[in-house]
């Protein structure tokens, strides 16, 4: 017999025992299919926050969904020894913030922003990286193929959200921003208003990857 879970405080310790055995983060419609019809997910879920906050673990949403996670003054005793991770250039990381802040975006534009051509292994070491994917085709002429980031990039970064990456005034903060850039000098929002784009499936992204790498290495070989 299924107990009845429609006190505050059951509602409470169900998504906790849901949250400690879940393999990987769980968002509250995954809580909810779990839960008597009606319970108040949301405000539980910022409860146990709320109780967690100075605890060894803390509630924590990346991507729109919950897990529990090491406090991060604790982190250093998780340290193990293992091999050195992938670094990204700076061609890399500025590949991937231009992604990031102007989503979808083409190839042609990541190049017209950055000033400089992109070579291909760039978007291979992003991509093998699963911080970006293949978004669509733009609907204009030639129909490029348009990239953004994945949900694993909001995880490396611990992002709830694209809305969530810091704006003009952060970065100027940090030191991350000249201090002389012009007034009119915006960060654009992701996944604001841009051309209309049409769904890319698997197998024309399978399609879409060799081609860019049959002629890019037809063209290193004819130079």
């Amino acid at each position: 017999m299924t107990p009845d879970l429609t006190a505050k405080l059951d509602i409470e310790r169900a998504i906790e025992a849901l949250l400690f055995a879940a393999a990987a983060p769980l968002s509250v419609a995954d809580l909810a299919r779990r839960l008597p019809e009606g319970a108040d997910v949301g405000k539980a879920l910022a409860a146990l926050k709320a109780r967690y906050a100075d605890r060894g673990v803390t509630l924590e949403v990346v991507a729109d969904k919950w897990q529990f996670r090491t406090a991060p003054d604790l982190g250093y005793l998780m340290v193990e020894e293992r091999e050195e991770p992938r670094r990204l250039s700076k061609a890399a990381l500025e590949t991937l913030a231009i992604i990031a802040y102007h989503q979808p975006v083409t190839r042609a534009e990541i190049e017209t922003i950055r000033g400089v051509g992109l070579s291909r292994g760039t978007l291979d070491v992003l991509h093998e990286m699963n911080l970006i994917r293949l978004r669509g085709r733009r609907r204009s002429p030639g129909r490029p193929v348009t990239y953004g980031t994945t949900e694993h990039f909001l995880e490396v970064f611990s992002l709830p959200s694209l809305h969530d990456l810091p704006g003009a005034a952060d970065m100027r903060a940090a030191g991350l921003l000249d201090l002389n850039v012009p007034a009119d000098f915006v960060i654009p929002e992701p996944g604001g208003a841009r051309e209309v784009e049409d769904p890319i499936g698997l197998e024309e992204m399978e399609q879409v990857e060799f081609a860019q790498d049959f002629f890019e290495s037809a063209e290193g070989e004819a130079h």
